[in-house]
């Protein structure tokens, strides 16, 4: 890191380089008694004394503060690389605090001399690799955290007493060693394995909140302090700093910090538009609000400051709702909560089932997922319905925890509008399997008007919901209130009240009515109700995410070199043993082969027996059936009448697999213009294309528009 050091009095200079030659390599002590404003700024006393610094062999740290006249200068993420190449030294400044802080002396109060001591006060001094940052959290009381480097192994320590708060972005992999964290909702305590953390700029940054060691043992505080100092030493290869050995007591926090490098962080940054992707947004660089430290960049973590520090915002309504549901889980309710959330676009959805289900983790070991979002998927590539048994923490978006969930239906596109009724009969066949022992999270669409609003009116209806929680923003109501009064008297799609039975007989659609917990969270942060405009929050560059993530899958777990898509070998499946079908729209069949190559296809499980007559089986109607997962149709061979697939599905599962589908879920761009290693022209890319030709251009389509069902006659 770049020091900024003023030239000293020519006298002084002198009193210095005696004192050098006494002392030799020991740390410049020197005490600052007065300073010539005169010489302050010339650059011949700026550079030798750079290079008396530079000659010291201990690395100094350097303290950055909140507000001061003159702050540190703050490196970008680029001179990351370039910092860590130089070995600084520790400087040591004379009337040193407990805090930290140095005093001058009253003989020398000048407006440069005030200048010395702000930047005397943000050097670190007697902490040998070790960083301390200014408390997130704006605590009254001063407190700071503490940080120490272990090179060899590239792994740090972070102290940090109760109730502090570290907000932060980029990914490393957390373990609490003594006490306890908490990280959007999920307690992590000491003995615990190591969880992943990803906060990169599609989302609000992740914070870690120490929580202090609050579990009942017969140790006294003397006796926890020496555990835990015990603790710190077990994890560094040489003796820690006296400073950092300071600072930990019975009720501090410790947790060790490492370097997260898995196949999903290599295969992302390995594309030239991804590799800011765990970095900061534009605003958090506009505003300065990263805080550079040695030790937290080494393992990719930046610690944030200022309002950009604030991590998840919570309104008092979202902590009564946790609350609530946190207590219907712990028996306060007659039967096993069945939780709707829903609310408009960008209206903290996702963030709320989250954090809802790593507040659930600390008390059951597992939560049901039903997932009702086709745009927006938490565990699965868009285009898909899915149950999922979660049974680890969600510290990170959904693309950094892509998974196979039990069950899966392929929808094929990002909305059901063109579809309703297999979307809904896709939920049902799903719903069948609801195991009925876990807490139940039912993440819905942000389409909360016209039929979608119908759909929320089934989705309460038909999964004999307990509880809806429904989020809106600012002061204007988006929807009407899903409450249980409203709910009887509500038409949904395919629901509807129920008649009285001396009436009419009772059909299917009508359903006996339930009340339900009607909770409503009103959502407070920055940007609520607002279309993500920063770079990667935009919801087509998420779906190309989560579609990465899964597709990520394919690396190898071993650290080396990113394999293009091209490279792996495809599995052949013959034409006569699985059927072909489009889910989107209509193909002429002698066109589907066309349509199919170089796209994305579900594999599903048809219940009964494909037999082809040496050609392509097409399917005249979508089924809804169970889907295993996802596929690239890489290629199509007429002659030798085969499919080449590339898929990370293991090839047990692969067996069953008797029908592929095609949806509007398509390859991310980057995957296709950026191939790695190929000679000529890009497969599947090219530059020879006409948009004059009738069809070849995008399709628009219009939404927002009043259906003629919903506009109001003038009778």
């Amino acid at each position: 890191m770049t020091m900024k050091v003023h030239k000293v009095h020519s006298r002084s200079q002198q009193r210095q380089r005696n004192a050098s030659k006494q002392h030799g390599k020991s740390k410049w002590n020197k005490k600052v008694r007065s300073l010539d404003s005169m010489l302050l700024n010339t650059s011949s006393g700026t550079a030798k004394l750079e290079q008396q610094i530079a000659k010291k062999e201990k690395p100094a740290i350097k303290r950055l503060k909140k507000l001061c006249a003159k702050p540190v200068t703050l490196l970008s993420d680029n001179n990351c690389a370039d910092e860590e190449k130089v070995k600084p030294t520790t400087v040591t400044f004379a009337h040193v605090h407990t805090n930290g802080g140095t005093e001058l002396d009253d003989s020398s109060r000048s407006v440069d001399s005030q200048e010395w001591s702000e930047y005397a006060k943000s050097v670190l001094q007697n902490g040998m690799e070790t960083s301390t940052l200014p408390d997130s959290d704006q605590s009254e009381d001063g407190l700071q955290f503490h940080a120490h480097l272990d090179h060899t192994k590239n792994r740090a320590v972070l102290v940090m007493k109760q109730s502090q708060v570290l907000c932060f972005r980029g990914k490393c992999l957390l373990t609490c060693l003594y006490g306890h964290v908490e990280v959007l909702g999920f307690t992590i305590e000491e003995g615990q394995q190591p969880y992943p953390l990803f906060s990169p700029p599609t989302h609000c940054p992740l914070t870690i909140t120490a929580l202090g060691n609050n579990q009942p043992s017969s140790k006294n505080k003397k006796e926890g302090q020496l555990e835990a100092k015990a603790i710190v030493r077990k994890y560094f290869t040489t003796e820690p700093s006296k400073k950092l050995m300071n600072e930990v007591n019975s009720d501090s926090c410790v947790v060790l910090l490492e370097s997260l490098d898995t196949p999903l962080t290599r295969f992302l940054t390995s594309f030239s538009e991804l590799t800011e992707l765990f970095g900061l947004n534009s605003k958090e660089l506009k505003s300065q609000a990263a805080i550079y430290s040695p030790v937290l960049s080494a393992v990719g973590v930046t610690a944030l400051r200022g309002t950009c520090a604030q991590g998840l915002v919570m309104s008092r309504s979202y902590k009564e709702t946790i609350s609530s549901l946190l207590s219907a889980w712990a028996g306060e309710f007659d039967r096993c909560p069945i939780i709707l959330v829903c609310g408009g676009k960008s209206s903290g959805k996702s963030t709320f089932s989250r954090h809802l289900i790593n507040s659930l983790l600390n008390h059951t070991a597992s939560v049901e997922y039903l997932e009702c979002d086709l745009g927006q998927t938490e565990f699965t590539p868009p285009g898909c319905l899915s149950l999922c048994t979660v049974t680890e923490p969600l510290l990170g978006p959904p693309f950094t925890h892509m998974r196979d969930p039990e069950h899966m239906v392929y929808y094929g596109q990002a909305d059901c509008q063109s579809d309703i009724d297999r979307y809904l009969e896709s939920l049902k066949s799903l719903w069948r399997n609801i195991s009925g022992e876990s807490p139940v999270i039912i993440n819905t669409m942000g389409w909360i008007r016209g039929h979608g609003f119908q759909i929320l009116v089934d989705l309460i209806r038909l999964f004999s919901v307990t509880h809806v929680v429904q989020l809106s923003y600012g002061t204007a109501p988006q929807c009407q209130l899903l409450t249980s009064e409203f709910i009887r008297s509500a038409h949904g799609w395919q629901t509807h009240p129920p008649t009285t039975p001396a009436l009419t007989e009772e059909s299917a659609s009508n359903f006996p009515s339930r009340s339900h917990v009607f909770l409503s969270v009103q959502s407070e942060f920055e940007g609520a109700g607002v279309s993500g405009e920063m770079r990667f929050q935009r919801s087509n560059e998420l779906r190309d995410l989560a579609l990465l993530g899964y597709i990520s899958k394919l690396q190898s777990s071993d650290p080396g070199p990113i394999r293009p898509l091209h490279c792996f070998i495809p599995y052949q499946v013959p034409h006569s043993s699985v059927a072909v079908g489009v889910t989107h729209c209509e193909v002429a069949p002698d066109n589907i082969l066309y349509a199919v190559n170089a796209s994305v296809v579900g594999l599903c499980c048809l219940s009964e027996k494909v037999v082809g007559r040496g050609g392509p089986v097409i399917l005249s109607q979508t089924p809804i059936c169970q889907c295993v997962g996802l596929g690239v149709l890489r290629g199509v061979d007429m002659g030798r009448g085969l499919y080449f697939l590339v898929t990370p599905v293991s090839p047990s599962v692969l067996k069953h697999v008797n029908c592929l589908l095609l949806g509007e879920i398509s390859l991310p761009k980057i995957l296709l213009t950026q191939q790695h290693g190929v000679e000529g022209d890009l497969p599947y890319v090219t530059t020879d294309y006409s948009f004059e030709v009738q069809g070849a251009g995008k399709l628009h389509i219009f939404k927002g528009l009043t259906r003629p069902g919903f506009i109001k006659s003038d009778n």
